[in-house]
């Protein structure tokens, strides 16, 4: 176990007295509702003025709505795991795509969420993509498997013609029945109409889309007429006031295409008209499991999480895909409903994935766990303006860490170079204030919430891994002085 790791679990994880299980009528229930690479294009978020949502637009009305949500890391693997243990990537060394939280020896004795569910009695079961892979089959004494994944694939790309075969997007299959997530949602239909009678239930429903390939059927393209798409709003000399490392980590070995190809082969407004597609698809199989629940007559006694795993870009920054300490990587959509907290509210709080466990916890009336690093948001259930002491942290690699303010948003870079973005000005995050010494203070003040040590990164091999080697290898190149000098 590596030092830090070491460190930061050893008291915490001696035994921790958690209560003994109750029945149904003494717990509320929970549904755990997850979304894959959804960024802000949700209707009452207002990221696009065509995003149509009305099935997760009517579920904040009846909860809490966090506007200003951000994930622990802009990469699926660790995004979940963090969220699954309420632990920093910087603790964990999980940063990238591997390995899987199950790969990490120092781990095991940390209980995951469902795992803790199930301990205090909770019928567990969960479909789809809550985990990065399969391992979910680990965690849920209940999974039904993944439906087909990121499936059905044509014989052919559609739309981008070189690449990873997963970077595509176009009108297909033929019928939603196809899709894993329609059948996903099917799935959850046919458990909320069976629920058990003598335990509460914890479900966890992962949907795919609108991670790529963005691929649903025609209807929904036909929701969003090609000639009609509002392309994402770019500023041509966005980077000129970013450091080469901020550029190169989010460039270098990297599998998403490149904006200029976008571009040149016309392809922009259908990757956007493709991506407003798939998000009103998986809005609908969201509306199926609402719908499900109001009938199963557990609705009143449910608590209802939603959330994606991070953000995407279409074209901002010059960039597609995640993995960016930017706000189009970092913000996620966040909706809690819980019986006896506000409905309708709206919270612009900064807060994270991250505190979904503890706050899952303490609406279940259960223990917090010691080692959670995260925090309840029950505070900003009751009162969605109340006081928030905490930033929401995002990182990328060691030592690149984004922290996000309600107005502000501080990112320092590995090589020392910082961002500052005043976000009551500037949404885009397209004038860099980290030179102006009327900042430094407030600059300051977020860099106190900077972690002090990063766990060493775990895993190999994987595009994060590779590009964060990528930008460091440049780094260190632009460090040397050449032979003639």
């Amino acid at each position: 176990m590596h030092a830090f790791l070491k460190c930061f679990l050893g008291a915490a994880m001696v035994s921790a007295g958690f209560l003994a299980p109750g029945l149904a009528k003494e717990r509320p229930n929970v549904l755990l509702i997850a979304i894959d690479d959804l960024n802000d294009w949700v209707g009452c978020l207002g990221g696009h003025p065509q995003a149509k949502t009305p099935h997760l637009d009517r579920l904040a009305e009846r909860g809490v709505l966090f506007s200003n949500a951000h994930c622990q890391a802009a990469v699926c693997n660790p995004s979940r795991a963090s969220l699954m243990t309420s632990l920093y990537p910087e603790t964990s060394g999980i940063y990238f795509l591997s390995p899987s939280l199950n790969m990490v020896p120092e781990l095991k004795d940390v209980l995951t969420m469902p795992e803790r569910f199930a301990k205090e009695g909770y019928e567990v079961a969960a479909a789809g993509k809550l985990f990065h892979s399969v391992e979910a089959k680990q965690y849920f004494p209940e999974w039904a498997g993944s439906f087909g994944g990121f499936g059905p694939m044509p014989k052919k790309k559609i739309s981008q013609p070189h690449g990873h075969p997963l970077w595509d997007w176009g009108a297909f299959p033929e019928k939603d029945e196809m899709m894993p997530d329609s059948k996903i949602a099917g799935w959850a239909e046919k458990k909320l109409a069976a629920l058990p009678e003598n335990k509460p239930f914890f479900l966890a429903v992962g949907f795919y889309r609108p991670h790529v390939p963005m691929f649903v059927p025609k209807r929904w393209f036909d929701m969003h007429p090609l000639e009609e798409i509002r392309l994402p709003e770019v500023k041509a000399e966005d980077l000129d006031d970013l450091s080469a490392y901020a550029i190169d980590l989010t460039r270098k070995k990297h599998v998403a295409p490149e904006q200029s190809w976008i571009e040149e082969s016309g392809e922009w407004a259908h990757a956007v008209q493709s991506y407003l597609a798939s998000v009103r698809f998986v809005d609908d199989c969201v509306g199926r499991v609402i719908d499900a629940l109001d009938e199963s007559g557990a609705r009143d006694n449910t608590i209802v999480v939603l959330f994606s795993d991070h953000g995407f870009h279409l074209g901002e920054k010059q960039r597609w895909a995640k993995r960016s300490l930017w706000e189009d990587g970092t913000r996620v959509p966040v909706v809690i409903v819980a019986p006896g907290m506000q409905a309708g509210g709206v919270s612009p709080k900064p807060v994270g994935l991250i505190d979904l466990y503890p706050t899952l916890l303490d609406l279940a009336g259960l223990e917090s766990d010691p080692v959670h690093e995260g925090h309840s948001l029950r505070p900003l259930l009751k009162d969605p303006d109340a006081e928030w002491p905490h930033l929401a942290r995002t990182s990328f690699g060691p030592e690149n860490v984004a922290l996000r303010s309600e107005n502000f948003r501080y990112i320092r870079y590995a090589d020392g170079s910082e961002e500052f973005y005043d976000h009551r000005k500037d949404p885009n995050e397209w004038n860099n204030l980290a030179r102006n010494p009327e900042m430094r203070e407030a600059m300051d003040r977020h860099a106190r919430q900077l972690p002090r040590e990063f766990a060493p990164v775990l895993g190999k091999g994987s595009t994060g891994h590779e590009a964060f080697a990528a930008a460091a290898e440049l780094l260190r190149d632009r460090a040397e002085p050449s032979e003639s000098q």
